[in-house]
């Protein structure tokens, strides 16, 4: 299906500003057939998803942690007619006409219903005690992931449609289906029916799929459904609409006036962002993107005329550069000290084994002859299970974990000489203590490790010293 077109995402944030949405993105001044030779998938409308799991920073519970708690009358129905309610007012928000409104709503109603009637059944079924309600379990979760996706998707298509464009809702959300097709044979079969050269397509971020889309990439799934269908349909070009520019450190911290656009970057820029937590794209959707050799673009929804960044696979900056400072505020740093353990080979192997057991997420790693160190994002509960277990498999070992940060210096080429020297002499003048340090001979990062009260001041001091001292030079993408 090489058609020349684009596939591109709009995140949550942005699609909760309909109005800019439609004009700097969906329409943004084109007209005719410029309308088309474009794919849309669409997150849900911010706080939706929080709504029907649960706040993803917070951990309020939503209608699943509701459901799956082990309260008597737990309160999901409630939750479920909120989130009715809540997608009727978003509705509300942005239809003017009465007839699309009214089919608006008729869509959320039919699929809140829908899922109340299911979750019922559940219900009826586990208060019998003799049922194992596991797999169903997951199922719901993918299920209530797919209905904040559907219900924008539908109204981004008729909203379009009320501006005279030829819209289509493309829901890839298995509602209603009793196959169970792999992920890629579910987009396969929804591309036969799509004409990107007639219809602007508006597609879920949520695909159901025989190996469970969320179960396999969490909260990342409609990043994942992007890239494969960039991938599978051939794209020319893969763009995300973001709340913000790429940029080289959070405007937060160092201010608007000073945080520059990358402008242009490489994949493997991308992985370091993704593994250290940041927006930038999902590591399994890059990974796609950059085996299929699809440039992906990430632009800004609120600035409508700027190109954004460019992200390839095999951009390497004309001279070494630092293209970003970020990191974590709050790293769980777990040292595993054995004085047997030079020479000796099972080690790694067996403390591997235990994080993975846990699912904490490994940041970053060193060790020397006798000393392992893993930098993990892991919350509290995490830590103790995977102290105790060490420390119950290694009976000599000394286990300790501490709360650190991690400031990260990233660019597709680092070597600039004396870099590090110049990033530490900063640092101590500022009175900042290094407590660690990693340079890969890759030159694509080095990793400081500081104490958490110093994070602010390191990122705005690092910034300051290795990317607002050089002149600022066009590092700017054309459009592809």
């Amino acid at each position: 299906m090489t058609t020349g077109h684009s596939v591109e995402k709009i995140g949550g944030t942005s699609m909760a500003a309909t109005r800019t949405v439609f004009d700097n993105v969906l329409i943004a001044g084109r007209k005719g057939a410029d309308l088309y030779r474009r794919m849309f998938v669409v997150s849900a409308y911010a706080g939706i998803t929080d709504l029907l799991l649960d706040h993803k920073k917070t951990g309020e519970p939503g209608v699943f942690a509701h459901f799956t708690s082990d309260e008597a009358d737990a309160p999901w129905p409630e939750a479920l007619e909120a989130v009715r309610a809540a997608m009727q007012a978003r509705n509300a928000d942005m239809f003017t006409k009465s007839e699309s409104l009214g089919e608006a709503n008729a869509f959320v109603d039919d699929r809140i219903d829908g899922m109340r009637i299911c979750l019922e059944d559940l219900d009826r079924l586990r208060a019998h005690g003799q049922f194992l309600l596991t797999d169903a379990l997951s199922t719901v979760r993918e299920m209530l992931s797919g209905l904040g996706e559907a219900h924008s998707a539908h109204s981004t298509a008729l909203l379009l449609r009320d501006r005279g464009v030829n819209a289509v809702f493309v829901d890839l959300t298995g509602w209603g289906d009793s196959d169970k097709p792999t992920l890629d044979e579910r987009i396969l079969e929804a591309l036969k029916t799509i004409d990107v050269e007639n219809t602007l397509p508006i597609i879920t971020g949520y695909a159901a799929s025989k190996e469970g889309t969320v179960r396999r990439y969490d909260r990342g799934y409609s990043e994942i459904i992007f890239s494969r269908l960039a991938v599978l349909s051939e794209a020319c070009e893969a763009i995300i609409h973001k709340e913000f520019h790429l940029s080289s450190a959070d405007p937060r911290l160092v201010g608007p006036e000073n945080a520059r656009k990358i402008g242009r970057t490489n994949y493997d820029v991308a992985d370091q962002l993704a593994n250290l937590g940041m927006e930038a794209i999902h590591p399994g959707a890059g990974k796609g993107l950059r085996q299929a050799d699809i440039a992906l673009r990430v632009r800004n929804t609120f600035d409508r005329e700027d190109g954004g960044t460019l992200i390839c696979g095999d951009y390497v900056s004309d001279e070494p550069r630092v293209e970003i400072i970020t990191g974590m505020r709050s790293v769980s740093a777990l040292q595993f000290f054995e004085q047997d353990m030079v020479g000796v080979k099972g080690f790694d192997a067996a403390i591997l084994d235990i994080l993975a057991r846990h699912k904490a997420w490994i940041v970053s790693k060193s060790s020397n002859a006798n000393t392992i160190t893993h930098y993990l994002a892991a919350k509290p509960v995490q830590m103790r299970k995977v102290i105790s277990d060490l420390e119950e498999q290694f009976g000599n070992a000394a286990v300790t974990g501490q709360k650190v940060a991690m400031v990260s210096i990233i660019g597709s080429d680092i070597s600039r000489p004396g870099l590090v020297a110049e990033a530490l002499s900063a640092l101590h003048e500022a009175g900042i203590e290094v407590m660690g340090l990693q340079y890969q001979i890759r030159n694509v990062d080095v990793q400081l490790i500081i104490d958490p009260k110093d994070f602010d001041a390191c990122v705005r001091v690092l910034h300051e010293t290795l990317i607002l001292s050089e002149e600022p030079k066009q590092h700017e993408c054309v459009a592809a």
